[in-house]
């Protein structure tokens, strides 16, 4: 079983970062039921069958989405057999009771619209909002990079060379190149949306296995994260060359990751309590403690005033650091500290984010000045929202990975 999958499928099951070490195949660990067989048969190449038990369990709707994105990652359970299996972990492994996504938002103020991508089981990840009004995605477990009109409603796939590349993080440059982070294969991708061509730049470092998030500046430079393996990356366009550096704190796991307007890169630390920042001239990267030990910051957002925000996806609260003292506030989010803030964007001054704990997940606005918060429910349910991009029109562009969909939220 090549690594990748074994990754991927101990992922989607369990929701762990790394692979499980499987049971035998003993149907009776297993409730009585048809499918119980299959399971036994083809999960346990790859999952502990004991975790479905304290996993966080799926509808019937959720449990085919799943099992469509392992057979993108190689399962060897046979098509016709999926019906039966999915019917079985739906019955026996339900979708355990999360915080309800409230609405208070004003009726009308958002319409929220979703496309299902081409491909089942893609897994869209990052979405990507392009100058030209299209929407751009990474479908990372179909290893392609994704192109919606929203004016027309067609789809463009573009197929990367590298097999199982795992395309994750996405940012258009200034000449219309779309540069993505390969998770699976431990490189960074730019593609010419113009002939499809990619041209790939491997880390120099083996422990650099997974870059996850990338940003580019306005000079051009690519800034990324590396986050199992601890690093922040400088890729220079012009020379290919690749500088990578290590975050002082052990297993900070580097997640999202922004520019401000002085073209200095910031980043969360998903493994720790901190907020960093990168000096682009040396690479000196600088950790900002946050006031609870157990915080999570997940994603990032910066303001018009500079101010770094960020969701805390443990604590189900959000957050802004002002770099110029370190000082840190912090609001709870709606749904409350199971809520699971995820996917931020800033919008001037006004914060836009996810809450992917809510069932559905909800689409949250929060403005600082009387802390005032609103909230639409996302129509698919949002399958947890992982990202988000601004649109130039101030629209908002949505990756929705767990229903396979994509989405635009149009602000009225």
């Amino acid at each position: 079983m090549s690594t990748m999958r074994s990754f991927v499928l101990s992922f989607l099951l369990i929701g762990g970062l790394a692979p499980l070490r499987a049971t035998a195949a003993d149907p009776s660990t297993l409730p009585e039921g048809e499918g119980r067989a299959a399971v036994a048969a083809h999960c346990v190449q790859c999952h502990d069958l004991s975790r479905l038990r304290t996993s966080g369990g799926h509808t019937e709707e959720g449990w085919r989405n799943t099992l469509a994105m392992m057979l993108q990652a190689g399962s060897t359970l046979p098509r016709e057999r999926v019906d039966t299996v999915v019917r079985y972990l739906a019955a026996n492994f339900p979708q355990q009771a999360r915080p309800v996504g409230g609405a208070t938002g004003a009726a009308g103020g958002v319409t929220i619209q979703e496309w299902d991508v081409p491909t089942k089981g893609s897994r869209p990840h990052a979405p990507m909002a392009a100058p030209d009004g299209s929407l751009w995605y990474t479908g990372q477990f179909a290893n392609v990079l994704g192109r919606l009109d929203p004016a027309t409603g067609k789809f463009r796939e573009y197929p990367l060379r590298t097999p199982q590349s795992g395309p994750h993080g996405l940012a258009e440059d200034r000449d219309g190149n779309i540069w993505f982070t390969a998770n699976f294969k431990a490189y960074i991708g730019k593609l010419d949306p113009r002939t499809g061509a990619v041209i790939e730049f491997p880390m120099p470092d083996a422990r650099a296995r997974d870059p996850h998030t990338l940003v580019v500046d306005r000079r051009g430079t690519i800034w990324f994260t590396v986050q199992n393996g601890n690093m922040v990356g400088r890729l220079d366009p012009a020379s290919g060359a690749v500088k990578l550096v290590a975050v002082a704190t052990p297993a900070a796991r580097p997640y999202g990751i922004l520019v401000d307007s002085h073209d200095v890169p910031w980043f969360v630390e998903f493994g720790a309590n901190k907020v960093g920042r990168i000096d682009p001239a040396t690479l000196a990267v600088r950790e900002y403690p946050l006031p609870h030990q157990d915080s999570r910051p997940r994603r990032i957002a910066i303001t018009r005033d500079d101010a770094v925000w960020y969701t805390d996806y443990a604590r189900g609260a959000i957050g802004r650091l002002d770099p110029a003292t370190g000082a840190v506030e912090e609001w709870p989010s709606p749904a409350g500290p199971e809520s699971q803030p995820y996917g931020i964007v800033a919008i001037g001054d006004t914060i836009w984010y996810s809450e992917s704990g809510a069932d559905p997940n909800t689409l949250v606005r929060f403005e600082r000045k009387g802390a005032r918060f609103e909230t639409w429910p996302i129509p698919s349910g949002g399958g947890v929202v992982r990202n988000m991009d601004a649109m130039q029109n101030g629209d908002i562009a949505l990756a929705c990975s767990g229903v396979n969909k994509v989405g635009l939220v149009r602000v009225h």
